[in-house]
């Protein structure tokens, strides 16, 4: 008998229900309990981010009131209209269960939701163990240790988490296979995969997931009910309204020849953007997944359409706005401004924060997942971090969230100023402190290859130093107060700990006093005080 592994009923989603209590549950109770739970705590934060779009494209399948449904695409023609609907949603508190049991028994096709079903596995194409074979024609897969996050493949592959290698692969929980699969359709690299073989031609190599190297952000209300209803985008001029709107298991398994089905709403907007294909092999018992098939989906190019739930940038040169790049090192605050502001100059806030109800704003945080990679096959790391209630702030909501999103926005430009000044002021105080000129009142020149160790210490205290700062004055108390000085206060501190003992001889003494005045010189004359350069 054949493996099955039902993700309708097995505990694979690991959550936090709003009693503290901790535990797993399947897509139904999921739904079932989701005005009990508080959070979703995957472990991999990709794939919770992949995962939210799945949860929210279901969302609009069993979010009804009335016999009306969230993605009624008649009803989507008027903004109004849906809007209500969406309020006559939330105003129930609960998904109905008999709905959603609905959904799961007899809308989708039976095995839909079974992870190792023989014809149509969940988000998998069952198609990959005819067309991946190698040259004597026998199966060719990728191996688990591709499939898994983190884990080392081939000779160049980073240790993220644990020792694996490909001569002993380790099977993966059924689950955390689940995870990592959610993942790979959004996350996945581009360039060399597996080869798939449909006509002649037997091309291994593919495009980069959607979401690839960016950081996504998600409205975060007190209950998952909440968020999964505020999780479903509005309706959006670019994508069709008009199409059958279906989301992967719920169709039929595409043609990788043929030009992509166009992004409908709101299904296919959310989990129809993929770039891989993928196939997991099961242990005997159907317990652990043992192999697994990683390659591409189609080479036709992507939908110009943006995901809803990242912040677009826009290039300087000119062209398309592209998806904020995720990067570790970079906290959640320094994104507030794009966040809250319709148009920051240089971004647009995700679509998904549009349209959010405004009696519930004050209550309602960001949470963002971010997976630090290159374009191609490297990943760095992940992160996952969660904000206060600052959506009340959304600009264009009300006069004090529009006045807090520009305070924000000025808070966060004068911590990046400050920001690039301490990087100099530090490299000006090491060339001066190891290397000063003859003549001390001439300009200095620094050597970017050698920029001394003081900036990247400097920077590394001061960017902590500056949250602190930062969330300090991101109150409506502090709306009228300068900016600046407390930032360069907090660049004074981290200069003098990056310095160390160097401050106290004389050469040191000096370097650091000039370094201190190039930190004050970036306050605005309209924000000095009478402040003293060295002391």
């Amino acid at each position: 008998m054949a493996a099955r592994w039902d993700l309708r009923e097995q505990p694979w989603i690991p959550v936090r229900f709003m009693d503290g209590a901790t535990g797993r549950v399947g897509f139904r109770e999921l739904f079932h309990r989701a005005h009990e739970i508080e959070d979703v705590e995957l472990p991999v934060p990709p794939a919770a981010s992949g995962l939210l779009r799945v949860l929210a494209a279901m969302t609009a399948r069993v979010a009804r009131v009335d016999g009306e449904r969230l993605d009624d695409r008649e009803l989507a023609e008027d903004i109004e209209d849906w809007l209500a609907l969406r309020d006559r949603v939330l105003a129930q508190g609960r998904f109905d269960g008999k709905v959603v049991d609905a959904y799961f028994d007899d809308e989708v096709p039976c095995g839909r939701f079974d992870l190792f079903d023989a014809e149509r596995p969940f988000l998998q194409d069952p198609r990959l163990r005819d067309e991946c074979l190698d040259a004597k024609g026998n199966a060719n897969p990728s191996g688990v240790n591709k499939l898994v996050f983190g884990r080392p493949t081939g000779v160049n592959g980073a240790v993220l988490f644990g020792h694996f290698t490909d001569g002993d692969p380790v099977p993966v929980p059924a689950a955390e296979a689940t995870w990592h699969m959610i993942a790979q359709l959004y996350y996945g690299p581009s360039g060399q995969c597996t080869p798939r073989r449909i006509t002649a031609d037997k091309p291994g190599n593919g495009l980069a997931g959607p979401l690839r190297k960016s950081v996504s952000f998600h409205v975060w209300a007190e209950d998952l009910f909440t968020t999964l209803v505020l999780a479903v985008p509005g309706p959006n001029d670019q994508i069709d309204l008009d199409e059958a709107d279906l989301c992967p298991w719920e169709e039929e398994l595409p043609n990788p020849l043929a030009p992509p089905r166009p992004l409908t709403w709101p299904g296919r907007w959310l989990t129809g953007r993929a770039r891989h294909a993928v196939l997991l092999e099961p242990s005997a018992g159907g317990t652990h997944v043992t192999d697994a098939y990683v390659t591409w989906s189609t080479h036709q190019p992507p939908s110009a359409a943006p995901d809803p739930h990242v912040i677009l940038d826009m290039p300087k040169a000119g062209g398309a706005p592209f998806a904020r790049a995720a990067d570790q090192q970079r906290a959640l605050w320094r994104d507030l401004d794009a966040l809250l502001l319709k148009d920051d100059g240089q971004g647009q806030r995700p679509l998904c924060f549009e349209y959010l109800p405004a009696q519930r704003l004050t209550d309602l945080r960001v949470r963002a997942y971010g997976f630090d990679q290159d374009g191609q096959q490297r990943d760095h790391g992940w992160f996952e971090a969660t904000t206060p209630a600052v959506l009340g702030w959304l600009e264009g909501v009300s006069d004090e969230g529009d006045a807090m999103a520009l305070h924000i926005a000025r808070c966060h430009q004068a911590a990046e100023q400050v920001g690039e000044r301490l990087e100099y002021a530090a490299k000006l105080a090491w060339k001066l402190a190891t290397d000063p000129p003859e003549d001390t009142s001439a300009k200095v020149t620094l050597d970017r290859k050698r920029p001394g160790p003081w900036a990247r210490t400097a920077m590394g205290h001061y960017w902590p130093a500056a949250e602190r700062v930062f969330w300090q004055l991101a109150t409506p108390q502090q709306l009228d107060a300068p900016a600046y000085q407390p930032f360069v206060t907090a660049a004074l501190e981290s200069l003098d700990a990056a310095m160390g003992a160097a401050r106290a001889d004389l050469r040191g003494a000096r370097a650091r006093s000039r370094a201190r005045a190039a930190l004050h010189a970036v306050i605005p004359h309209s924000q000095r005080t009478v402040t003293q350069s060295s002391r």
